[in-house]
């Protein structure tokens, strides 16, 4: 993998790419959840780095992608990675997201339809008004002051433990934590913002449909929020076919990650024929 770096007004992104791959006719674009970093796909990036172009990222404000202005939103992330994408060639990308990278995910389907080939939600959840009650939203409006308050040493046990059932599941959540330790207001402002944006991009009401081939994967213990819920619901509603990942938590790809690269290698190797050339 190779680090490049994207400037933006608001500071710098940082990101990882392979381009060098025996299938070119998609590109798997990794998107980390909220606080994690690009390490939390390592165990993807092994398997499929050579096999397909490949791109991951710590979001704007994440790990090396800091100094930056937390005044961004949910769009401005979706159309810096766009930017990102085109300038490295990625014109047919199929969307991994984990968390807020499901998200990103959705308003990137919302703003490009006719870019994306492709998208997968780990542990993510719908954007669409309708499966969020107004209490939740309330609720993660308000959630910066809570980590600001929040003792540090209880709050990266029960943020390490809370996502991920596996031992090194664990080990990884606990390492991307301590990059903020000694600075808990920027993890409340990062974590806080993250949840607001979050919130303002619910109350749009946008369609956010997925247009392409989509897949959805949870763990059945993954206790964040309502993920669950949500996404029963949004497997009933949409249709989209949905991979229920048995004891893993928030954090699926890390607790079980040969069963989750399993079903993404099945899910390209099915959608990427009609755009794939095998490199001579």
């Amino acid at each position: 993998m190779t680090k490049k770096e994207y400037q933006t007004s608001l500071g710098k992104i940082h990101y990882w790419i392979n381009q060098d791959a025996a299938t070119q006719g998609v590109q798997l674009v990794f998107l980390p959840g909220l606080t994690a970093d690009h390490r939390l796909f390592d165990k993807q990036i092994e398997v499929f780095e050579g096999k397909y172009p490949v791109f991951v990222w710590d979001a704007p404000g994440h790990a090396s992608s800091w100094p930056f202005e937390l005044s961004f939103s949910l769009e401005d992330k979706v159309r810096w990675l766009d930017e990102i994408l085109k300038e490295n060639g990625f014109d047919n990308p199929i969307i991994i997201g984990q968390s807020m990278g499901g998200y990103l995910g959705q308003m990137y389907s919302q703003l490009f339809p006719d870019k994306l080939r492709g998208f997968i939600s780990i542990d993510s959840a719908p954007l669409q008004r309708k499966y969020m009650t107004a209490i939740e939203i309330w609720l993660l409006k308000r959630m910066e002051p809570v980590y600001l308050h929040y003792p540090w040493k209880t709050l990266v046990r029960q943020g390490t433990e809370g996502v991920a059932t596996s031992e090194y599941g664990r080990k990884m959540m606990r390492e991307f934590m301590m990059t903020y330790d000694g600075d808990q207001k920027r993890y409340a402002a990062l974590a806080g913002g993250g949840y607001r944006m979050l919130a303002d991009a619910v109350e749009a009401n946008l369609p956010y449909e997925i247009k392409c081939p989509a897949l959805l994967i949870c763990g059945t213990q993954d206790h964040a929020g309502s993920c669950i819920r949500y996404n029963k619901a949004w497997h009933k509603e949409t249709g989209i076919p949905i991979h229920w990942i048995e004891g893993a938590g928030h954090n699926s790809n890390t607790d079980r990650p040969e069963e989750v690269n399993q079903l993404i290698e099945k899910f390209v190797a099915s959608y990427a024929s009609s755009f794939s050339t095998l490199r001579v």
